[in-house]
């Protein structure tokens, strides 16, 4: 029975405490089974349709294995506007649903609609995987066909729509809807009042709080639940503009800040039932809107709060002029639990202005299914006037709203949409007699005097035809009569295809009536979806596709939630990525009065998370950590505690120091046992007065990066210390070259199902000589997903979801079974799926609308091969990743007969990354160019190694012999010394000038043999023999123009001066000057020798590029 109270307008009442021990020894009704029949107990009142083909044909003999009457309902006519409806007893939970053909007929439904509702007026379609979904029906009279759903539904009308039927018969139906009794506790709010709810002080707070509720309301602003806790911070639940928004307010008064937390749902103002709950473990708190969870940490002041009162349905008008709405709910809630205590139960026995019952508006909402749908709205013509009211519903910014005719042939009336906002116009023969755009408004009210054309015994159609849409009508005109011919839905199911957004990575989500669109600008995603990264995974991967060193955006684990790094990458014969952090440079300590330590914290580029899966996939990383000491101890070894220690990834302190091993205690001169003093086991545990230093690479890592350092044995008298702790180098990729080679066509690998529901990418690179063969295959009970190729020149991806086998196809001009590696790329997600292979043009197809988006595996997953051991593939499969991560072929290998792991062969594929005649050689993993015969050096022989040289200049490399001759040798000359008795000479160069005669290059001996190269205006002269006199200081201009390269490869001394160019030419800069360093500093005693001098001389530098 409801009851209604009026004389107040807050309801109060306390949690007792014993009620909590109650309700622990009450056991939930949903543990018993929910499969009970609800249909075939009912009356045949309880049955309705559209229409009957006869009274034996009558819905009330629509009953599952029911013989009576003509053995079923059948309409008058079988078309896509027929419907079943069936009212029960109570709102009740509904488990599944069953369907029966008519018997003994060929009449039986294939596919059809189910739809619910409570009140019979405002229907909703079941949706099946986020979407609206048609059922498979029957393919004869006789059998069932049942379904369990997914979720179960809350309704007292069940109604089906059928959409296909026999095509040799007509539409023909017996059904059964099976479930259970639902316990319905509800209240309803006017928008004035709300319930006051105090839990028991006297009961310890727990360290977990529920809040669960249904609600439905047809306004879309309002204060649903208002939390205050003893503090007088406040958590505030509220519908606002269709969504539902929490929100934290701190403190009292109007000084109070708040912070909106989350905002969860879309359209919730649709007169359906959605569920919210909120729930708090401490200070972590997971809200859930319907099916959607979003998860958020509270601010600390509220981890161990206690609520004092809750607020439902509204608060105070001083709490109002806070929130965003600035309104109390209007609408219903049901089922209010706090901690498992029923509030609305609770509330029944006091009074208050809120009624215990649920009263819904009758309106009937229209739902325009495709852009060709109208309503057409016939009535008998009588007044003088029309008014039209109407609310709408849209995702399009334009379509026709309405239309009529005028009296005595005054025009067309037309008012429709356009560019999102609304517009009247009246037309008359062609002529545009009207026009008024009333702005952006969803609510609309049209009165007008002028008459609608009253001939006799005829009717006139006011027609609204719109893209779909969702439409509220109000004629207000009693003796208007219509019926509803036309191909519309008369019930709500407006797509709300962004809540929750299926743009991954924080792409921005919009749709449309059919589809929605993810913007994935500056996110560092592509796709549909904005599933894939668009950044390679390492330094590694760029190298190979013949990148140089710079910055780049690493995402190491592609589509999954760690987000691209921008990272420098250091390419060289190895690819290094450098991650810094804001101290890498040499810091000094000095003595402080009253500090005993410091204590420095290194924050690196990137995320810690970035940085773990970096070091994991990296195949060595590095850190530099040096101490440079003057009276200042280390580790204090060989038997002391530690002064000094470092913190690593895992926040654990490490006793041991750069070049040594993990838990040794020790420096690198303790480990290779040349410590200064060796009875320490680091330079700096000496205490010397003396500068000295402890330095060395951690590459142990899993302690990688340094976190933290402490520094201690500072506060003495005379003590001085510096430190410096480096970037992270990482290098190498374990996943980019984690390979396997197929050598049986009957071999595979397998691993563990593959999950990718609504996701799913797939990467990989393959090199074979086979035309065909089968790179992955994951089965389920219906479903599958595989890739293929299917012949020399064609990649295929398949699948299936549930809406039947879906294909993507590549062609590609040229074989792919080259003995080369090829990139394949296969994406597939609710929009569409894709492949790609190398750069080729790629191939993408579109999910069916509305379709099933699932993807259901159960069986292994398998690589190489298929469960069938057929259509095997033969040849090498290498970085196979499945949403991001990298499957281990290599130890998967290790113990698969008929698979080896790895894959050489590396420069059939990279070789040509390699320029200028560098040669490829190959490694383990990867490859290496080898610029020695080529006048070009660098990673791949890209940088040019050139000098240029004005008139009367030259570059003299003077050779000395073991034994020292009286020579007159050039202060600019540079000096090699060597050993070795000269046997042979090979000389190559590359030059360009506009001058003739020149002299390239001269070379002599001390035994007066000489070889020169000399350009004339015929071409170029090679002379032997003795030396040319006088040849460099010649006053014609001998050398002119670029030589680009002069290299020197000799069988003997000559091969040690070619070495020894190229060092000097690669690393050569220009040194800026530098201020002199007192004898205090603590990097003196660490520079190099002071006698040496640089081998290239001022005069020298000009001529090095």
């Amino acid at each position: 029975m409801s009851k209604t109270f009026r004389n107040k307008h807050t309801v109060h009442f306390v949690q007792n405490g014993f009620l909590q021990m109650l309700l622990k020894e009450v056991s939930s009704a949903h543990q018993e089974s929910c499969d009970s029949p609800l249909v075939s107990a009912l009356p045949q009142s309880a049955f309705t349709s559209s229409s009957e083909l006869s009274n034996s044909h009558g819905p009330g003999f629509a009953k599952l294995n029911r013989r009576d009457g003509a053995g079923g309902w059948s309409p008058l006519d079988s078309n896509k506007y027929q419907w079943l409806e069936i009212k029960l007893e109570q709102r009740t939970e509904i488990t599944a649903i069953a369907t029966q053909g008519r018997y003994g007929s060929s009449d039986w439904v294939t596919r059809y609609f189910l739809m619910f509702s409570d009140t019979g007026h405002n229907w909703r379609p079941y949706r099946q995987e986020d979407s609206i979904g048609a059922f498979s029906g029957n393919s004869n009279a006789d059998s069932v066909v049942m379904y369990k759903l997914q979720q179960p539904v809350i309704a007292q009308y069940v109604r089906i729509l059928p959409l296909d039927w026999n095509p040799n018969g007509r539409i023909g139906l017996r059904l059964e809807a099976y479930g259970c009794q639902y316990k319905s506790d509800v209240v309803g709010f006017d928008g004035s009042a709300h319930l006051l709810f105090r839990p028991d002080p006297s009961v310890t707070p727990a360290n977990r709080d529920v809040l669960s509720m249904n609600f439905k309301t047809l306004l879309n602003s309002g204060t649903l639940v208002h939390m205050e806790e003893r503090s007088g911070h406040t958590l505030t639940l509220e519908l606002f503009r269709g969504k539902l928004l929490l929100q934290l307010r701190k403190g009292r008064g109007s000084s109070a800040d708040f912070h909106p937390l989350v905002s969860l749902g879309s359209l919730l103002d649709d007169q359906h039932w959605h569920h919210v709950s909120v729930e708090r473990v401490r200070g972590l708190v997971n809200f859930t809107v319907d099916k959607n969870t979003q998860q958020f940490q509270l601010p600390e002041s509220w981890s161990h709060s206690e609520i004092n009162e809750i607020s439902f349905g509204g608060t105070s008008a001083a709490g109002l002029q806070k929130s965003h709405s600035r309104r109390n709910f209007h609408g219903c809630l049901e089922n209010v639990l706090y901690n498992d205590i029923s509030v609305i139960e609770r509330a029944e026995e006091k009074q208050g202005n809120v009624s215990f019952t649920c009263t819904e508006s009758i309106d009937v909402p229209v739902t325009f299914a495709s852009p060709g749908s109208f309503l057409a709205l016939p009535w008998v013509s009588g007044g003088e006037s029309v008014s039209v009211a109407l609310q709408f519903r849209t995702w399009n910014k334009a379509g026709l709203l309405m239309t009529f005719d005028l009296q005595h042939n005054a025009g067309t009336l037309w008012l429709y949409l356009s560019e999102a906002r609304v517009r009247l116009q009246i037309h008359k023969t062609g002529r545009l007699m009207t026009d008024i755009t009333a702005g952006s408004a969803h609510s609309l009210s049209l009165s007008s005097s002028c008459q609608v054309s009253p001939v006799a015994e005829e009717t006139h159609q006011a027609a609204a035809s719109f893209p779909p849409h969702l439409l509220h009508l109000s004629f207000r005109r009693s003796n208007i009569k219509y019926d509803f011919p036309c191909p519309v839905f008369f019930f709500f199911f407006f797509f709300i295809r962004c809540s929750p957004s299926r743009c991954e990575h924080g792409g921005r989500c919009s749709q449309s009536w059919s589809t929605f669109h993810c913007n994935c600008s500056a996110t560092g995603y592509g796709g549909a979806t904005c599933h894939s990264s668009i950044y390679e995974a390492s330094c590694e991967a760029y190298k190979h596709k013949g990148n140089t060193s710079g910055f780049y955006y690493i995402d190491v684990d592609g589509s999954g939630p760690i987000k691209p790094q921008l990272i420098y990458c250091n390419i060289s014969d190895k690819a290094w990525m450098v991650i810094q952090h804001n101290n890498t440079e040499l810091t000094k300590l000095k003595v402080s009065s009253g500090i005993n330590q410091h204590l420095a914290h290194f924050n690196y580029s990137a995320d810690v998370e970035q940085i773990q899966a970096i070091i994991t996939q990296a195949e060595y990383c590095e850190q530099e950590l040096s101490y440079h000491c003057k009276k200042s101890r280390l580790l204090n070894t060989p038997d002391g505690a530690p002064f000094s220690w470092w913190v690593g990834q895992s926040g654990e302190a490490h006793m041991y120091w750069g070049g040594a091993v993990p838990g040794s205690q020790q420096c690198a001169c303790g480990l290779q046992e040349n410590c200064v003093h060796p009875e320490h086991f680091c330079n700096c545990d000496a205490d010397s007065k003396e500068w000295s230093n402890d330095s060395g690479l951690l590459s142990h890592k899993e302690h990688l990066p340094v976190r933290a350092l402490t520094v201690g044995d500072i506060n003495r008298s005379g003590s001085e210390a510096a430190y410096r702790v480096g970037p992270l180098q990482c290098y190498g990729d374990n996943s980019f070259w984690n390979a396997a080679y197929f050598n049986k066509e009957t071999s595979y690998l397998h691993f563990p199902t593959f999950h990718g529901e609504l996701s799913a990418d797939i990467s990989f690179l393959f090199k074979t000589s086979s035309s065909s063969g089968v790179f992955l295959e994951n089965l389920g009970i219906k479903d599958f997903i595989r890739i293929e190729l299917s012949s020399p020149t064609q990649v295929l991806f398949s699948f299936d979801v549930g809406n039947g086998p879906l294909e993507v196809k590549v062609e590609t001009p040229s074989a792919l079974n080259d003995e080369r590696w090829h990139h394949v790329r296969a994406e597939r997600n609710v929009k569409e799926a894709s492949l790609y292979v190398d750069h080729h043009p790629g191939a993408v197809q579109k999910a069916p609308a509305d379709g099933h988006i699932h993807l259901q595996l159960n069986s292994q997953l398998f690589v190489g091969g298929t469960a069938s051991r057929q259509k095997g593939f033969l040849g090498c499969i290498r970085s196979l990743k499945l949403n991001g991560k990298t499957l281990d072929l290599e130890e998967r290998a290790e113990i698969t007969p008929g698979v080896t792991p790895g894959c050489p062969g590396h420069c059939s594929s990279y070789g040509d990354l390699c320029q200028n005649h560098g040669s490829c050689v190959e490694a383990h993993s990867g490859f290496t160019c080898d610029c020695s015969l080529s006048p070009f050096t660098g990673t791949f022989c890209h940088k040019d190694v050139s000098a240029f040289f004005k008139p009367g200049t030259s570059v003299t490399y003077t050779f000395k012999e073991p034994y020292e001759l009286n020579r007159n040798v050039s202060a600019q000359s540079s000096s090699i010394y060597s050993d070795l008795t000269l046997k042979g000479e090979n000389v190559s160069l590359s030059f360009r000038t506009s001058q003739a005669p020149a002299l390239l290059l001269y070379v002599s001996s001390y035994y007066r043999e000489f070889l020169a190269v000399l350009l004339n205006r015929n071409g170029l002269k090679l002379n032997t023999g003795e030396p040319i006199v006088n040849a460099i200081n010649s006053d014609s201009a001998l050398i002119g123009g670029v030589i680009a390269v002069v290299i020197f490869v000799s069988l003997a001394a000559l091969a040690v001066m070619a070495r020894f160019l190229y060092r000097r030419k690669e690393t050569f800069q220009p040194q800026e000057p530098k201020a002199g360093k007192t004898d205090d500093s603590p990097e003196t005693p660490f520079n190099t020798d002071p006698n040496s001098q640089s081998i290239i001389s001022d005069n020298q530098k000009e001529y090095f590029i």
